[in-house]
């Protein structure tokens, strides 16, 4: 009797969570690893936090970009391919702004105007960083964040708004043509090489008393600036009538159309906050990394989604824990793989997660 029931429950586990079992066998293996590294001094506690603080940077900026596109899946129920290169747009829009006002007197208009395509001033020399040209930098996000939300609500008007009411897949084909459209008019322009256009960060020299010798003020910078974005989207969402709006949209759109919440409002406002986090996370990412290329937003879009599925589609508080765990599993996967392998890792951590939790950290939470 007791033989056929143990064949019972055997008959229903299904080879997802044997594989499911597997890998978390595997992560289990790798932090007791981890523990052993640390103790027997294989691994420096100095090295584990440059893992640690790498992944929490990188954190910040996807979770920025996530928020977005988890709005917009949210709010107009699609996968918006298109929102890699609203990265891009507020990447190159932006440093443009800065290389306008920062290199006046030093570089050609021309060089300042294309970002240097031709080859111009180095960014050393212009002296793009945020210590020897602050006013630029700041200047630069702003201008990051209001052109690619003029560039979004052009495309909605344009594209979207004529297939509000087409399914999901007609949606997305539709972002994924206007992803390929945008990145080509930016190539066209700025043509398609990888340039350096930042300068090397200044270094904050730290008192004898505390752990970290230096400060890396780009860093520095983007933590600050992403997580004060952050919070300000947390108090928009939980205490403005938008806010409350744009939850119960989130919720159920027809219910909130009879309630009477001016829906193409909360549509627009989707566009506003999600398209200005998407620029100033390009802007952002540029920053830290010192290159901008046409293909910046495209190679994040993986990363971004695998975080708002890892939280739970539609959950911007999934989005912002899925980041978290993306940017934290691919900078401490450096220490058993290489550099060009560590997204596999990501994306191996986010299929235990789905095995067990199908619907995300969150629940499938469809609300802010």
């Amino acid at each position: 009797m007791s033989t056929g029931t143990e064949q019972g429950r055997f008959a229903d586990v299904s080879i997802q969570e044997v594989i499911g079992w597997l890998l978390l066998a595997v992560v289990g293996l790798l932090v007791l690893d981890l523990i052993r590294q640390v103790l027997v001094g294989e691994l420096p506690l100095g090295r584990l936090w440059a893992f640690t603080w790498n992944g929490i940077v990188d954190s910040l900026y996807i979770g920025l970009a996530a928020i977005g596109l988890s709005m917009t899946y949210s709010i107009l129920r699609f996968a918006n391919f298109s929102h890699g290169d609203l990265i891009t747009t507020g990447a190159f829009t932006g440093w443009t702004a800065a290389y306008l006002v920062g290199g006046i007197g030093i570089a050609e208009l021309s060089s300042r105007l294309l970002l240097r395509a031709d080859g111009g001033a180095q960014p050393g020399a212009v002296g793009m960083d945020v210590v020897s040209a602050p006013i630029a930098i700041v200047l630069g996000l702003l201008v990051a964040a209001v052109l690619t939300i003029l560039v979004a609500l052009a495309i909605d008007r344009l594209v979207y708004r004529k297939l509000r009411d087409a399914s999901g897949i007609t949606l997305l084909i539709a972002s994924v043509g206007v992803a390929l459209a945008l990145r080509y008019i930016i190539a066209l322009f700025y043509t398609t090489d990888t340039r350096g256009v930042v300068a090397s960060s200044p270094q904050w020299e730290m008192p004898a008393f505390v752990p970290i010798e230096t400060i890396n003020l780009h860093e520095a910078t983007l933590v600050i600036s992403a997580l004060s974005l952050i919070v300000g989207v947390h108090l928009l969402l939980q205490y403005t009538k938008l806010g409350k709006s744009m939850r119960a949209m989130s919720d159920n759109k027809d219910l909130a159309l009879i309630t009477g919440i001016p829906t193409e409002r909360v549509i627009f406002a989707t566009w506003v906050i999600g398209a200005g986090l998407a620029g100033v996370a390009g802007y952002l990412i540029v920053l830290d990394r010192g290159q901008v290329t046409i293909n910046l937003g495209w190679f994040l879009l993986l990363l971004i989604f695998a975080a708002v599925i890892l939280g739970g589609i539609g959950s911007i508080y999934g989005a912002l824990a899925g980041s978290l765990v993306i940017g934290l599993t691919i900078n401490l996967s450096l220490i058993w793989i290489p550099s060009d392998l560590n997204e596999i890792a990501a994306f191996t951590l986010m299929i235990v997660v789905l095995i067990f939790r199908p619907d995300g950290l969150f629940k499938g939470v469809e609300t802010a």
